[in-house]
């Protein structure tokens, strides 16, 4: 059987807070750049003056790497997803899925001159493919790469079509097991048109609730659920 165990850092925040989920809220992009979606997203998020972190692909990045370079240089942070974002690849081994993330790592590095350590799994840290075991994560760690999941999920990635009302609505749901604040999971392929329409609306929310808009840094607790085995 499998038993599900919350992260070390997230238990001693959990700790030092008492229970409290602190009034942050990051709001996050999966699958960039991407050059129309991405360049209205970072036209609405001006406009509001929120900062949002981009996990972006690294095989995105060729030809659009003046998309990549204005995220940076607009105080968004950019985290890692993968080279190739191939289910197959990414997930044959361990080894091979720090070599994607350490490959996009230097792509926007090139770009931008940053080299950022932030990284989100494909589908998450537990997904249909790979499960996030303790020898995966010791390797992540050598490599000073640290992980972020998410605690609200718009559902826009397998269902791109929902509609902005309903994207927004999933976005104001969220597990209260991540004290650090709310991450929220958005996309920014080009079939989330709604995603952008929905954007205004969550912030609007959050905003009225007083949150505070955050990106995610190498100093944010990490967000992760690991998996061991016993017999």
């Amino acid at each position: 059987m499998k038993e599900e165990i919350k992260n070390e850092t997230e238990e001693k925040l959990r700790d030092e807070t008492k229970n409290d989920i602190k009034k942050v809220v990051y709001l996050t992009f999966d699958d960039g750049p991407r050059k129309k979606i991405c360049k209205d997203i970072l036209e609405v998020l001006d406009k509001y003056d929120v900062k949002s972190t981009f996990f972006v692909v690294g095989k995105e990045i060729s030809g659009r790497e003046d998309i990549l370079k204005r995220m940076y240089d607009e105080g968004h942070a950019i985290g890692l997803h993968t080279y190739s974002h191939d289910a197959k690849s990414i997930y044959r081994s361990n080894e091979g899925f720090v070599s994607e993330m350490l490959k996009t790592q230097e792509k926007v590095r090139l770009v931008t001159g940053h080299s950022p350590n932030i990284i989100r799994f494909p589908w998450g840290s537990t997904n249909q493919y790979r499960k996030l075991n303790t020898k995966m994560l010791d390797l992540l760690h050598e490599n000073n790469l640290k992980i972020y999941d998410w605690n609200s999920d718009t559902k826009d990635g397998m269902q791109p079509d929902l509609s902005p009302d309903r994207i927004a609505s999933n976005a104001k749901k969220f597990k209260k097991d991540y004290p650090g604040g709310i991450i929220i999971l958005m996309h920014c392929n080009a079939n989330n048109e709604n995603t952008l329409k929905a954007l205004p609306k969550i912030i609007e929310h959050y905003k009225d609730l007083g949150y505070d808009f955050e990106t995610i840094t190498d100093e944010t607790p990490e967000y992760y659920h690991i998996y061991k085995n016993h017999n």
